[in-house]
């Protein structure tokens, strides 16, 4: 497609079979800045699923944030315009063909039809200021951009972003950015987060254990194996992966109170009352305290 070839606000509402205003707020949820008063082919479908995303229910406000955190989340100059959207009413993710999962129920998606605008576009005649170009295959739509695949850190961001209101499709991105980096630490700890809260323990501590080795560095993949472990009945490992994360991070108030309390458990009431003591003093120094 040449990128020379632009569309009027007007030409656009044509197309989109629409009015002029609604073109120009569609452009303004959408964050689109038309050359002029102008617009490109590939605008023209960011436009047609703005008003698709309208149309399923999704708020203004949360149409503007989605284009928003697909900017950040897109790698490059891929263009927004490569991914669909699916909506329910209530939220909206990005789809496209790199990604192997699909949406929760109730869910559906909206296609640009981009051969269905192209061929609205390919009937009209130039306008006599020329604003409006001809493509130059009236047989053959323009083709959309291919998707380039994401790294693992946009998969892993993806997934955070999405927790909250989807944790079925955070949990789809945080596997797919291990499907991209076996070694993604950070998706594992994710993972057996959200496995832990769902009891799902032997998944959880796969993943705890993972992370543990893919980033031996990070204090909170040893607490949270810890957590884990206390929590499938191992107190022995779980003080040693408490022990690690003291190490890691001196400063891990939690960390010192959970491995007080076991060492204390076990008799060992000196080591013991290190650190609780320890974890008092963090605890005093943030304003916080052990639940």
């Amino acid at each position: 497609m040449d990128a020379a070839r632009h569309y009027s606000t007007s030409d656009a509402a044509r197309i989109l079979q629409t009015t002029e205003t609604r073109i120009r707020n569609w452009a303004r949820l959408g964050g689109l800045e038309a050359a002029g008063s102008e617009f490109t082919f590939q605008q023209l479908l960011l436009l047609r699923t703005t008003r698709g995303l309208l149309e399923a229910g999704i708020p203004a406000s949360r149409v503007r944030r989605v284009w928003s955190s697909l900017r950040r989340q897109l790698q490059g100059d891929l263009p927004l315009t490569s991914v669909r959207i699916l909506a329910d009413g209530t939220r909206a993710i990005a789809w496209d063909d790199t990604a192997p999962w699909q949406p929760d129920s109730g869910q559906f998606l909206l296609d640009f039809e981009a051969e269905e605008i192209a061929g609205r576009a390919e009937e009209m005649t130039p306008s006599p200021i020329g604003t409006l170009k001809m493509l130059e295959s009236p047989s053959a739509p323009p083709p959309i951009a291919e998707p380039t695949e994401r790294t693992a850190g946009q998969w892993f961001e993806l997934g955070c972003e999405l927790e909250d209101s989807s944790p079925l499709e955070a949990r789809a991105a945080y596997m797919q950015a291990i499907a991209t980096d076996p070694h993604c630490a950070d998706a594992h700890l994710n993972l057996g987060r959200l496995d832990h809260a769902i009891g799902e323990l032997g998944k959880a501590e796969a993943h705890y254990q993972r992370a543990v080795q893919c980033d031996p560095a990070d204090a909170t993949a040893h607490f949270n194996l810890g957590v884990l472990l206390e929590d499938r009945g191992r107190p022995d490992e779980a003080i040693q992966a408490y022990h690690q994360a003291v190490v890691r991070d001196p400063d891990m108030a939690d960390a010192h109170y959970n491995l007080g309390l076991l060492l204390e458990a076990r008799g060992r009431r000196d080591d013991a009352l290190k650190h609780l003591m320890a974890a008092r003093r963090l605890y005093e120094e943030s304003g916080s305290s052990a639940e």
